[in-house]
């Protein structure tokens, strides 16, 4: 029984961590900075540390949304060319099909990246550096690039559902890219 108590307790914290991130995201460029600071929350609750509450959540996120809300507003951008992109493929222009697979792969693959990047992120970590080992990881791990893509639809799926559902799957999300680093490192 109480290894069942353990294990919804990191279910149960996992859905909270999804709630800190989805307000943490309300200023929109912050995305990054939140789900950094929620995947090191995520970490030091398993790890068993005390200090594992909103106090060092807000902390971590503060430290890193002093860099991160470049990558949140570099995001938002990508964000904007993919609704380009599918605006011209619904429009019919000549070669559109392939132009708008490639480009959803593209975003997609910049999603999974970005939340690589924020799953191994410390404090005084370089968005840049983390970004470009989490790009390379997205290509040479591609089993644990999928299980995030899959992490993604069970948040689409959620919200499609029930909208609210999708807040704090958002943690569990965030749990599970941190589940595909420790996976990868420990390789």
């Amino acid at each position: 029984m109480a290894r069942f108590h353990e294990r919804f307790g990191v279910f149960a914290e996992c859905l909270l961590t999804g709630v800190w991130i989805a307000l943490a995201s309300l200023p929109l460029v912050t995305w990054p900075a939140a789900l950094a600071a929620g995947a090191r929350h995520l970490r030091r609750h398993l790890a068993g540390e005390e200090s594992a509450g909103w106090r060092e959540f807000a902390a971590d996120l503060r430290s890193a949304a002093r860099r991160g809300w470049a990558v949140g507003l570099a995001g938002w951008a990508a964000a904007w060319l993919l609704w380009l992109d599918l605006a011209a493929v619904r429009a019919g222009l000549p070669g559109g099909p392939l132009v708008g697979t490639v480009g959803i792969l593209a975003f997609t693959g910049c999603a999974v990246a970005a939340l690589r990047a924020a799953a191994d992120w410390r404090p005084a970590a370089s968005w840049r550096v983390l970004l470009a080992a989490a790009g390379r990881r997205t290509v040479l791990d591609p089993a644990g690039s999928l299980l995030i893509v899959g992490g993604f639809a069970v948040v689409a799926a959620s919200a499609w559902f029930v909208a609210p559902l999708a807040v704090p799957v958002a943690g569990a999300v965030t749990a599970a890219a941190v589940a595909v680093e420790r996976r990868y490192a420990s390789r």
